[in-house]
């Protein structure tokens, strides 16, 4: 089991002594995850139109890594608590039922 926190707080200090602080830090984490979802993007679409086998599978998953690193750095940036912007978030979500209720999926 990872620790969300531990690793944003990781994160944070690691993306600080690599690159110093600076008011754009959260934005170049922005694009860090923009460009990282055009990589995971690429390797998925190669691999649905099974072009170059095996190769895509490792940069999906390197791709998705990264995200992860870039958010936390992102979420560290802004004063953000990833680990609790995704348990408050998953609560809502979980609650959700589309395949009951096609318009919202809200229940009931």
């Amino acid at each position: 089991m990872i620790d969300i926190d531990k690793i944003q707080n990781e994160v944070g200090v690691w993306a600080r002594k690599n690159f110093g602080p600076g008011s754009e830090g959260a934005y170049h984490s922005l694009l860090g995850m923009v460009e990282e979802l055009g990589e995971l993007t690429h390797g998925h679409l190669k691999q649905c139109q099974n072009i170059r086998g095996e190769l895509h599978e490792t940069e999906i998953k390197d791709a998705i890594g990264d995200l992860v690193i870039y958010l936390c750095d992102y979420c560290s940036q802004r004063g953000y608590d990833l680990e609790e912007i995704i348990t408050i978030t998953w609560a809502q979500v979980k609650q959700r039922d589309w395949a009951k209720n096609k318009k919202d999926g809200i229940n009931g």
